[in-house]
């Protein structure tokens, strides 16, 4: 076997792995989930692996090790949008916001992503809490499109538009 073969066979069975972790991630399994991210990247490092082991930490709320792992994530594919998303997440959680920002406008950027709305509804997030309604608004808004039945977004703007004519009752929402 190549070595390109057998680098393209490890990285087959490495995304494996990360496939069986999200299961167990997904039932809430998260010490075995995390064995067997790391056991994916032992194998063949990957982004996804790391951002995924990230996510499953952050369920732990240690979110110090979910911030180095995106930042892991990040070193060996920066096109990849998710940890950019998730690092921002992670701020938000925190009562970080402003840290959050620069990590949200990045997501939106990489070129290798599915949800743009999570950037887009976590910016959304961080707007409204600055009181920045407008811009919240904007943001839910921007989720929606991206994914239309993201029903977080659809109840945000609501609750925004709400909040927005709250504060000027002659303002076309």
């Amino acid at each position: 076997m190549s070595e390109g073969q057998d680098d393209k066979s490890k990285r087959q069975e490495a995304m494996e792995w990360v496939g069986k972790a999200y299961q167990l991630h997904m039932k809430g399994e998260l010490v075995k989930a995390i064995a067997l991210y790391t056991k994916s990247i032992e194998l063949h490092p990957t982004a996804e692996a790391y951002t995924f082991r990230g996510w499953a930490h952050s369920f732990g709320k240690d979110f110090q090790a979910a911030i180095a792992d995106c930042h892991r994530a990040i070193d060996l594919d920066p096109e990849f949008g998710n940890p950019y998303n998730d690092i921002g997440a992670y701020y938000v959680e925190q009562g970080e916001p402003d840290e959050a920002i620069p990590w949200l406008r990045m997501a939106l950027k990489a070129k290798r992503y599915d949800n743009y709305c999570f950037p887009h509804f976590n910016l959304g997030r961080v707007y409204e809490a600055r009181g920045e309604f407008d811009k919240a608004l904007q943001h839910f808004r921007s989720a929606l499109e991206e994914n239309p039945r993201y029903d977080p977004a659809a109840k945000s703007v609501e609750r925004v538009k709400h909040k927005l004519a709250a504060r000027d009752p002659e303002a076309i929402l």
